[in-house]
């Protein structure tokens, strides 16, 4: 699916399909990449070829910088702030219900939504680069919409760290040792090694009972999905803010 900036691709082979996202602003996440990530990955989910998923990230550096801050400088209604931060709610409660396992491959940094698809993967590889950041407090919001995923995986009180200390990363071995990264690796050749051999490994298991075990995983998330869509309307209001705007507008003069 292309767009006139960015895409998210996959491609199935040997039961393993992979689901591949880019965007050229450090692989943000605008409105239109959400919806068709939730809708590629619920596709993939019903394909009897598909035994095992992994999701990765187009580029050699960021894995993904979260929202696109072009498009929440456009909101202006609270109508289309929850449309937009609904979109995040779809995509991990797509990889919630998917009955496949989602291996993660990890380059580069992940910064708010990105930490949230990382949570959301059922088993993350990274590289020991792979620092993370939850900034959503430091433009005004919070990270509500991927805070259970982020939570469920890390625990409230490293959950609490990062969307507390909104401006500080947090390292890959952080990461690893609080259950965010299963696996760290130097290149990132290493990391597609073992994302490979896991992926090979997975597409000759039982499928049934990995789908059984992926319900053992999840349980308890079950009113997900009512909880998500209430917490991004909690962001689609706190992004109408004043000190939102003033806030994206700072980020966005810096990085220019």
């Amino acid at each position: 699916m292309q767009h006139t900036e960015g895409y998210v691709n996959h491609e199935i082979e040997h039961g393993i399909a992979t689901i591949e996202f880019f965007h050229p602003s450090g692989n943000s996440l605008p409105g239109a990449i959400l919806t068709d990530l939730a809708k590629t990955i619920n596709d993939v989910a019903v394909d009897s070829r598909v035994k095992v998923i992994i999701l990765r990230s187009g580029g050699e550096k960021t894995f993904c910088a979260g929202a696109s801050f072009d498009e929440l400088i456009a909101l202006d209604n609270m109508e289309d702030g929850l449309k937009f931060f609904s979109g995040f709610a779809h995509v991990i409660n797509a990889m919630r219900k998917c009955h496949k396992l989602i291996i993660g491959r990890v380059q580069g940094k992940a910064v708010g939504g990105g930490v949230g698809l990382i949570a959301a993967t059922d088993y993350a590889i990274a590289t020991e680069d792979c620092s993370v950041k939850l900034s959503e407090l430091a433009v005004g919001i919070g990270p509500f919409v991927v805070g259970p995923a982020v939570e469920r995986k890390v625990g409230t009180s490293c959950f609490s760290q990062l969307s507390i200390d909104a401006t500080q990363w947090r390292s890959a071995d952080w990461a690893k040792r609080h259950g965010l990264y299963s696996e760290l690796y130097k290149t990132i050749t290493e990391v597609d090694d073992a994302v490979g051999r896991l992926a090979e490994t997975l597409s000759h298991s039982n499928p049934e009972a990995m789908a059984e075990l992926k319900k053992v995983f999840w349980h308890g998330t079950e009113h997900w999905d009512t909880l998500l869509p209430e917490r991004a309307a909690i962001s689609g209001r706190l992004i109408l803010s004043e000190f939102s705007r003033n806030a994206i507008n700072k980020f966005k003069a810096k990085a220019k």
